[in-house]
């Protein structure tokens, strides 16, 4: 089935027709791989209610077949820039791209061989005894070169699969690799604080070079006269000609990548990255991110674009006119960014420690012929702190990362308001409507404030002490309350008057974050005993203890299932009875928040994405 769904991506990709049904068609087989291909039947009620709201293909096929599960979403009614999502077992340390072929390095010591157009694992080369730190492939893409913390390097035939030969001599790890044009030489750079330069026929090292005082964290070989660069933690960048005599004047920088043709390489050093004409020395664009230090780079390969890594967000600028201009901020990443490779001039890829290979598409909202929302949300979107359900008005309310407050049409996915709000990046919050007014709640060092959304307007400041980490709050069901959990109590306060309500202490640590509320009551897990309820609104009276909530209630959350390498699809399960409900792509298998109504399950995501799924035909009434 996946070779069947290849050969069509393939075909996709290379005529490369702009026509809503080939994009449509692309994006969403890409999307929905693991889903088709575990079961065909799948598409039509776990893969296509998940395209775009607004794409051709859910106004197609998708109204006359959700019979189960609605699915609606907040931000993609056009397809979005990270095209696929792949979950690996363990810590991704480096990778290559070779045209339509990817290699990731494991901290296993495996290297996984992908194929771009589908995400599919094609082989496993296995060899190395410690993690695979650097690799890179020939020009002609028949051969792979490794490095390895086992201080070894590795080259390997594409086609085989085998290890060609090994070289040794290097006393630390290897943090970079190259292999020259011709591929007869190849270099690496060690924690050893050496360059060595070997002879692929014989494995012999051909020289050593000693010009650095720490490690050497890159080296590159250029295809235009095949003289070494190179790069270390000393925060130089030199070059080198064949016999490893340095050429010309150091660079300032603790990293460095080469154009494909040569002409250019970019040095970075904290927070500035620098392109340089590799004859001149001329400085040809210098690059910034607002607070970002940048630790990877790469060209694209027809060197017009640069891509930067800034701990867990990669930054895309355009470099081909004298101006250059930053065109693209991808956010998905939850840790930060161990290494980029352009497979095309149109498609990036990243690894990360978060362990996930992601890839994405450059200028795709701008360049999908989808029709987009009538209050388009801005490319660049922040990920999703707080999420709330209100179905009796028909919205959802969010809170993203920046502070800005969306409301969103529970029937339509579309997003009605947004307000910008002074809420802390780190900051716990909760956003409810209240009698017609729109309120945020949020923890600040002072203690809790109550902030009109849209007068702009500080309601209430409520007092108290605690520690960040260690706390979480929630609006109550009915809207009267501001329930503050930490490890010793709950405690509730009114929202009109910022009058404290009740208070419980706790005899157990319990699990925060993971509050459910219903009404005047609020429920919270522990981790020694079952969950433990209690309502605050018996009037004059402290909160009355409660039992469980009833097991005849559903209650929906969402399963990963997708922790261990290619296991399938993620789901949704109700977790009072352990029975699945719903598979859902992979992409959606982890929100940053989620909320259960009973009828709605809404979700938040690192992306800024919010999706809404209804199960108003599939649970029993």
């Amino acid at each position: 089935m996946k070779c069947q769904l290849k050969t069509i991506l393939t075909f996709f990709v290379q005529v490369g027709v702009a026509c809503k049904w080939t994009y449509d068609s692309q994006h969403f087989l890409l999307e929905s791989l693991d889903i088709i291909s575990s079961s065909p039947s799948k598409i039509y009620h776990h893969a296509l209610p998940f395209s775009p709201s607004l794409s051709w293909l859910h106004e197609s096929y998708s109204p006359g077949l959700l019979r189960e599960v609605k699915v609606v979403k907040g931000l993609p009614v056009r397809w979005g820039a990270c095209s696929q999502i792949l979950p690996f077992p363990n810590f991704l340390q480096a990778l290559a791209c070779w045209k339509d072929i990817a290699a990731v390095g494991l901290i296993s010591g495996d290297i996984i061989i992908l194929d771009v157009i589908t995400g599919v694992c094609t082989s496993t080369l296995s060899r190395h005894t410690d993690s695979v730190e650097a690799l890179t492939f020939s020009l002609d893409g028949t051969l792979l070169v490794s490095g390895s913390n086992d201080n070894t390097i590795n080259l390997w035939d594409i086609q085989t699969g085998g290890v060609v030969r090994t070289f040794y001599g290097h006393t630390a790890w290897i943090w970079s690799v190259s292999i020259s044009p011709d591929c007869t030489t190849i270099a690496s750079g060690s924690g050893d604080t050496t360059i060595c330069v070997w002879d692929l026929e014989t494995g012999e090292c051909n020289h050593i070079i000693r010009g650095h005082n720490s490690y050497v964290t890159s080296v590159g070989f250029s295809l235009k006269n095949s003289q070494l660069i190179s790069a270390s933690v000393d925060g130089a960048v030199h070059q080198w000609d064949a016999e490893g005599n340095q050429i010309g004047p150091a660079y300032p920088g603790y990293g460095v990548a080469l154009s494909l043709d040569g002409t250019l390489f970019i040095s970075w050093d904290q927070e500035v990255a620098t392109v340089w004409n590799s004859d001149s020395g001329t400085i040809m664009a210098e690059l910034h991110a607002a607070n970002s230090i940048f630790q990877h780079c790469c060209f694209s390969p027809d060197g017009k674009s640069v891509a930067c890594a800034a701990g867990e967000i990669i930054y895309v600028w355009d470099i081909s006119s004298p101006d250059p201009c930053l065109v693209e901020t991808f956010f998905g990443h939850t840790e930060a960014v161990t290494s980029l490779a352009f497979s095309s001039p149109s498609l990036l890829i990243s690894t990360s420690d978060d362990k996930s290979v992601r890839f994405w598409e450059i200028n795709s909202l701008s360049k999908s012929p989808v029709p987009s929302d009538l209050k388009p949300t801005p490319s660049t979107s922040f990920p999703i702190k707080s999420i709330s359900l209100q179905a009796k008005d028909g919205i959802a309310i969010s809170s993203d990362s920046d502070g800005v407050v969306k409301t969103w049409d529970i029937l339509t996915g579309l997003r009605e308001a947004s307000f910008h709000t002074p809420v802390d990046i780190n900051s716990w919050r909760d956003v409810c409507l209240i009698d017609g007014r729109l309120i945020v709640v949020w923890l600040m060092d002072e203690g809790i404030c109550i902030w009109d959304v849209e007068k702009s307007e500080l309601l209430q400041k409520i007092q108290i002490s605690f520690d960040h980490s260690l706390s979480d709050l929630r609006i109550s069901g009915d809207k009267s309350m501001v329930f503050f959990a930490d490890e010793k109590s709950i405690q509730a306060w009114s929202v009109e008057t910022g009058e404290a309500v009740g208070e419980v202490k706790l005899e157990q640590q319990p699990y925060l974050h993971s509050l459910l509320v219903d009404g005047s009551k609020i429920w919270v897990h522990f981790k020694d005993s079952p969950i433990q309820g209690w309502d605050f609104g018996i009037p004059g009276s402290p909160p009355i203890s409660l039992s469980n909530i009833s097991p005849e209630k559903s209650q929906l959350d969402f399963i990963d299932s997708t922790k261990e390498w290619n296991t399938g699809p993620s789901r949704i399960e109700d977790t009072v009875t352990g029975k699945e409900v719903f598979h859902l792509p992979k992409r959606y298998a982890e929100p940053l928040v989620s909320q259960w109504d009973g009828q709605y399950l809404v979700a938040g995501y690192e992306s800024g994405e919010v999706m809404i799924l209804d199960f108003t035909h599939m649970l029993p009434q």
